[in-house]
């Protein structure tokens, strides 16, 4: 999908479901600017709210080159599409002052910096909720801000609260090594997503009682809330490995002709479609299979030879479709070579092209929600620090040019 493209142009007749709303975000990062670009895809206003020299996320590796010489971080590029920028000083009176007559003229103010940062600027919750009662305030930080915590005031990073919250000793094996970041910047994105359902759930309790509230959400509790069975496991006196295919049935990577494909058979009836796909009916009655747990332990002696033999004569796709047409569940080990040529991927505009000043655009992911009666996009590309300063302060706050100019000499403004 080529930013600026609107897609499903018959939906635009119903507008966006969040067209509206609006947010004003003191943001850096990824565990809320991911959140809060959803919202902007999904049709708010999101109004990102930057220090002196932009957020942090600016100068993130990796730096992907922009038109006009200039450079962006890649962290910036991802998470900020459809907003627009202002650059406030909070350490300033006037910023500060600035940032609470904004406050009251938004639905929703957001925050991901250490926990009591906000506060002693003197824009933490309880002063926005004195000045926009109906506020619904949002905190997102790596052990949460209302509720006490021994690590409030440790930095976080994804990687942190993934390991914290017991997601790589999920499925290790014994005198495996641990391995940090095995999904991207997960403990990141569960949180904005998180952040994203707090935010929605309390706009739809203030349209029921006419007030608001403080949404805290904690990088930790997002991980853990995400990490699945761990928790049931360890209560059951059973092992971690137990939760992720390993130590019952079949959950391991084979070779094909093009490369590796995923099966997944972890109940009796699925080994049986299996040995009728791959003709070894003796699967069924080996006693050595009569036990789902022993079947990862057999990967290597029994199923390996057979599936990566019948695999041979088949790609990676071929052999997933056939497995599939019998009822088995299984998918390719894709490249993004591969996904950015996949009918699926296209078809579900998941990848987004941004004009920089490469040979090649850069592509970022695309919105994972589809409504039925939404166009998706247009996307605008991501602001350059203080761009809509002017509009934000003389739509929302009734701002002249000479106020607007008063401010940027006082150091308020950037």
């Amino acid at each position: 999908m080529e930013l600026g493209t609107t897609y499903n142009e018959e939906r635009e007749q119903w507008g966006k479901p969040l067209a509206g709303l609006r947010v004003l975000a003191a943001e850096h990062m990824q565990a809320l600017p991911f959140g809060t670009q959803l919202l902007a895809m999904l049709g708010a206003e999101v109004i990102k709210v930057e220090p002196p020299g932009g957020e942090a996320g600016r100068a993130a590796r990796p730096i992907v080159p922009q038109p006009d010489g200039s450079t962006i971080g890649g962290t910036f590029a991802r998470n900020n599409l459809n907003k627009s920028s202002i650059v406030l000083n909070l350490k300033n009176p006037e910023g500060r002052a600035t940032f609470l007559r904004l406050a009251g003229q938004v639905d929703v103010v957001a925050e991901n910096m250490r926990p009591g940062v906000m506060d002693r600027l003197g824009v933490g919750y309880e002063d926005v909720a004195a000045v926009a009662p109906r506020i619904i305030y949002v905190s997102v930080s790596g052990f949460g801000s209302r509720t006490p915590s021994p690590y409030q005031n440790w930095p976080a990073y994804a990687p942190v609260a993934e390991a914290m919250a017991g997601l790589y000793e999920l499925g290790r094996r014994p005198g495996e090594a641990l391995r940090p970041g095995i999904a991207g910047a997960l403990g990141d994105n569960t949180a904005a997503l998180y952040a994203t359902i707090g935010i929605l759930a309390a706009l739809r309790h203030r349209d029921q009682t006419g007030i608001g509230q403080h949404v805290d959400v904690s990088m930790l509790d997002s991980m853990l809330a995400t990490n699945d069975m761990y928790p049931q496991l360890w209560s059951l006196g059973l092992p971690a490995a137990v939760g992720t295919g390993r130590g019952t049935g079949i959950l391991a990577t084979f070779r094909a002709a093009d490369g590796d494909f995923l099966i997944s058979v972890i109940r009796e009836h699925q080994l049986a479609r299996l040995a009728t796909l791959l003709s070894q009916p003796q699967w069924v009655t080996d006693p050595r299979l009569a036990d789902r747990a022993e079947w990862s332990n057999r990967i290597d002696d029994i199923f390996r030879p057979v599936i990566e033999a019948w695999a041979s004569q088949r790609t990676r796709l071929e052999a997933a479709a056939e497995m599939a047409k019998a009822g088995i569940a299984a998918g390719p080990c894709f490249t993004m070579d591969d996904l950015s040529d996949d009918e699926h991927i296209r078809a579900h505009n998941m990848l987004i092209e941004t004009p920089v000043g490469t040979e090649r655009p850069v592509v970022l992911p695309g919105n994972p929600i589809k409504l039925s009666k939404v166009a998706e996009g247009p996307l605008h590309i991501y602001p350059k620090p203080g761009q809509d300063a002017d509009r934000i302060l003389s739509g929302l706050l009734g701002l002249g040019p000479d106020e607007i100019g008063a401010l940027r000499e006082s150091g308020a403004l950037g």
